[in-house]
């Protein structure tokens, strides 16, 4: 009787203890599914797919969340500043240009913000006369401002730093696509840029520049007049073979170009005699050789095309009349004066008096 008793009692123990262990792995569960949901499911959902959201240099936690869910990225903020502040997020806030993608979790969020791993910007600048309008276009991709920009490039100390004076700085600057971090100073993007400057000279570049006897300042400002006289790179090297011919025979550049930059107005169309007598180093109608520097940031088809200029006879080019763009090229005075009356009877005709 009494083993019967305890039968029944140690199974009525054993029925309760294992309801016990049943509901505490349920429970746990129900943690372990809690927690996973707030780590690993998806806290993001995007039409688009991907969205791209900046954070700036000072940002504090609150302001990041507060943007996430204003910018409609993040489903849950609970869940996100939870996991953020697990993950110590809340204390080291990086700036930067971030990448959400649709179906992110938040434990993705938190450990691609955490390490301040940006989506990278291209930056593109060509067709850039000077600094300023570097700056300007540089800003426009990146968080520092065009002041910001400018302030340090036009720094005499910033142009010494790598060399150069404030004439012969921009001939650093290689047109071209580059990537940099949304947050790249601009100290750091002029640091990049001499890095990308040496790269482009060393090699075939200098050595055809020694074999010509000139600098890559010199190169450059030379190309920098090229550029701004065709609109048609495959004239480059012909124009640039004329310029080193006078250049070696000792006659003045006599380049428009020059005079536009000393007269600081490139909108001109037409060049008058009066113009030729300001007292500039950049007129080259006055005084010979290379001006002090480049007068615009040229193109690398303007550098290539005076590293590999043609080798001809000719000194002069005029623009043809027809407006095309392209030059008619002479070896004499009388040639180019015959081509120079043709596109001034077509000037006048179209009524382009300046």
């Amino acid at each position: 009787m009494f083993e019967r008793r305890l039968t029944k009692r140690s199974g009525k123990v054993m029925r309760i203890s294992l309801l016990i262990v049943f509901l505490g792995i349920f429970v746990m569960a129900l943690v372990v599914y809690h927690l996973y949901s707030r780590v690993f499911v998806s806290n993001v959902s995007l039409e688009n797919g991907q969205s791209i959201f900046y954070i700036p240099t000072g940002a504090g936690f609150e302001e990041v969340v507060d943007g996430l869910e204003e910018a409609g990225i993040i489903i849950s903020r609970r869940s996100f500043v939870w996991v953020a502040e697990k993950k110590g997020y809340d204390r080291q806030v990086r700036p930067g240009r971030y990448k959400f993608r649709d179906g992110m979790s938040n434990n993705h969020i938190v450990n691609m913000l955490r390490s301040g791993n940006q989506d990278p910007v291209m930056v593109v600048f060509n067709n850039i006369r000077n600094l300023y309008e570097l700056a300007g276009r540089v800003s426009g991709y990146l968080e520092g401002d065009s002041v910001e920009f400018a302030t340090y490039l036009s720094a005499v100390e910033t142009a010494g730093r790598y060399g150069f004076d404030q004439a012969t700085f921009p001939s650093m600057f290689i047109p071209n696509t580059y990537e940099f971090y949304w947050t790249t100073s601009p100290g750091e993007f002029t640091e990049r840029m001499h890095a990308e400057y040496e790269a482009f000279w060393k090699g075939e570049r200098d050595r055809k520049a020694k074999n010509m006897d000139m600098t890559r300042v010199e190169v450059t400002t030379l190309a920098s007049i090229v550029d701004e006289e065709t609109l048609h790179n495959d004239e480059n090297s012909r124009i640039a073979g004329v310029y080193l011919n006078r250049l070696e025979n000792g006659i003045p550049l006599q380049a428009d170009p020059t005079l536009k930059f000393a007269l600081n107005d490139f909108t001109r169309q037409r060049i008058l005699n009066t113009d030729k007598v300001i007292d500039s180093p950049y007129n080259t109608y006055k005084y010979k050789g290379l001006p002090p520097g480049p007068i615009s940031i040229p193109s690398i088809s303007a550098i290539d095309g005076v590293l590999n200029h043609e080798k001809h006879n000719y000194l002069f080019f005029c623009a043809k009349a027809d407006f095309s763009g392209y030059h008619a090229f002479s070896r004499t005075l009388s040639q180019h004066n015959q081509h120079a009356r043709e596109y001034q009877r077509a000037l006048n005709r179209n009524r382009i008096y300046r």
